[in-house]
């Protein structure tokens, strides 16, 4: 058995098992197959019959008729591929200790452990972190279509039908967002092959029940995967597990225990939208770590005396909208524009240098605008700004913000200076925003633009890299470009550029050299690994655990660098898969 990992969105993977040469598509379904259950034959994504390795009866004992399910005794599974997991998290160690060989592992009870929602995370991360990334686990017994997803997410990779058959019995149909028994429902909704021939739902048979119900998975499979593919996974889930109360209950266990683990396995680029529409989305990982990078890393421009807050636009980059012409308009009329510091207040991110409007998920999430902040938000932004202006000081604070915004902010901000006269955008708000920022500016020296560029491609670099490397690549250089084109140079040439794209600086095999001299971010390759374009996991040897995906990294050949590129999986993947291009390169020493 083979198992290639393709493309991954969080903890969720999708890919190819590899069997005598069939290969099985994942996350997929294991259907019972038994005298009274057919295996559907007409189906292209299952584990088919004629695998050994998957036949759902060499690891249940299914009492046909009240169709409970039993986990075979771990002896009696004679396949080494396979591994029945104990349910007690304490046991898991020792466990995948005694079965190195296994490629998949099969969580013994996992319906009665579902059910227990801290348990079941913490069993899952634990059972994932353990048996690494390229291993399969098998959820036996709990999968439906409306969960699939979010199990997935959990990094969970194969489920099975038992729930199905169990509603047919029921007379229960199943959908990709709710359950009805047939005698509820007037009109039926959906138009798979089995509905449309039964005129009279309330006449459907078990059969024609249990074939929607197969159908439903096999819906919720396929969309699992297009996510995947799409980097859409975490916005499909919170979108569908607010219909399960126990579902919304996982994820908002998983993100608020699990952060390390979902943050380590969450790109920091995507090329997907991020779409914020419920309480979930402030826990996400990609926006905490945002913030976290905001508070752990990021400092204010060292000549910015006054701090300007803005609010968000519907269009990003920020500085492309309309509304924030009107800010910038202002800020550059004011003769002394670069000692204002610009700081865009919103839901769900928090707080976001101008410098940083670039980045992802900044440059790209979306959200209903009603303007109202209800407390969770109020709260994230009050303890974001509290804790920021602790290590970050201004000689004067502006608030030109909406005045439910204003409000809420007046709580910590000590005798803010308030710009805003009825709307942000308003002619009377720009016109008074434009003479209290010259008031407040003719204080001070001029500042110019060269000394302002430099440090806010320090605080970039500072996000992205953390402030002992920042100051290596900026300080001895000289910045140039035009926005958002902005190069890094020195006397030898170009160290690197931030682009409109990534908004991350992009390096030079010149800037690379001066990663490589910290041993930061680095993809250590095989000595007679020869580069010829992308690499690939098998030649990777050694990795920084502190890379992720989308990162910058430099690769070594016997402690040598010998190129640049962006990271395609965090360092732990790179070393653990042997499957999938872990760097693109952008340049190669020749």
């Amino acid at each position: 058995m083979n198992i290639k990992i393709q493309k991954t969105d969080g903890p969720s993977r999708t890919g190819e098992i590899i069997v005598d040469k069939e290969k099985i598509r994942f996350p997929n379904i294991i259907f019972i197959d038994t005298n009274r259950f057919k295996n559907p034959k007409n189906a292209d994504l299952i584990l088919r019959e004629e695998i050994e390795s998957f036949k759902i009866n060499d690891i249940f004992i299914i009492d046909e008729d009240k169709i409970n399910i039993f986990l075979k005794d771990e002896k009696q599974i004679e396949n080494d591929d396979l591994c029945i997991v104990p349910d007690d998290i304490d046991q898991i160690e020792k466990c995948i200790k005694n079965n190195k060989q296994s490629k998949i592992f099969i969580v013994s009870n996992a319906l009665q452990l579902f059910q227990k929602n801290n348990d079941f995370v913490d069993y899952i991360v634990k059972l994932r972190e353990e048996i690494g990334y390229k291993k399969q686990i098998y959820l036996p017994g709990v999968a439906t279509p409306d969960n699939i997803a979010l199990l997935s997410y959990l990094g969970i990779d194969l489920f099975d039908n038992i729930q199905a058959v169990i509603a047919a019995r029921n007379n229960i149909l199943l959908f990709t967002d709710n359950k009805f028994f047939i005698n509820e429902l007037k009109y039926n909704h959906c138009t798979c092959k089995y509905c449309m021939k039964n005129e009279n739902i309330s006449k459907m048979g078990f059969n024609d029940i249990l074939n929607h119900n197969n159908h439903m998975f096999f819906t919720s499979i396929r969309k699992t995967i297009n996510m995947i593919y799409n980097n859409n996974l975490r916005n499909f889930i919170e979108r569908n597990t607010k219909i399960s109360p126990h579902n919304t209950s996982i994820l908002r266990i998983l993100d608020l225990n699990k952060y390390d683990f979902l943050e380590k396995r969450t790109s920091i680029i995507s090329d997907h939208m991020l779409i914020s529409t419920c309480k979930e989305s402030l826990s996400r990982p990609d926006i905490k770590r945002f913030q976290n990078r905001i508070m752990n890393r990021y400092n204010k421009p060292e000549s910015a005396k006054i701090l300007l807050l803005l609010p968000c636009s519907s269009r990003k980059p920020y500085s492309f909208s309309k509304s924030h012409s009107f800010f910038i308009r202002e800020i550059k009329k004011c003769h002394n524009p670069h000692l204002i510091h610009e700081m865009i207040i919103t839901s769900p991110i928090g707080l976001v240098p101008r410098e940083l409007e670039l980045i992802y998920p900044v440059s790209s999430y979306d959200i209903p605008v009603t303007g109202i902040w209800d407390f969770d938000e109020q709260n994230m932004i009050k303890t974001l700004i509290s804790c920021y202006l602790k290590d970050n000081s201004y000689d004067e604070i502006i608030l030109h913000l909406p005045n439910n915004i204003t409000f809420f902010l007046k709580d910590v901000i000590k005798n803010p200076v308030i710009s805003c006269v009825d709307h942000p955008t308003s002619k009377k708000s720009t016109d008074k925003l434009g003479s209290i920022l010259r008031k407040h500016v003719s204080k001070y020296d001029k500042i110019k633009a060269s000394i302002r560029k430099k440090e806010d491609m320090l605080n970039i670099a500072s996000y992205q890299f953390g402030r002992e490397i920042a100051e290596r690549l900026v300080d001895n250089s000289i910045i140039k470009g035009k926005y958002p084109y902005i190069k890094i140079m020195d006397k030898k040439g170009q160290i690197g550029m931030t682009t409109l794209d990534r908004g991350y600086i992009s390096l030079t095999l010149q800037g690379a050299e001066i990663l490589h001299s910290e041993n930061k971010f680095f993809v250590e390759i095989s000595p007679d690994f020869n580069i010829k374009g992308d690499i690939f996991a098998p030649g990777v040897i050694n990795a920084d655990p502190d890379i992720r995906s989308g990162d910058e990294v430099t690769i070594i050949r016997k402690n040598n660098l010998v190129g640049v590129g962006v990271a395609m999986m965090n360092g732990d993947e790179m070393i653990d898969l042997d499957y999938g291009i872990s760097v693109k390169t952008r340049h190669i020493l020749k």
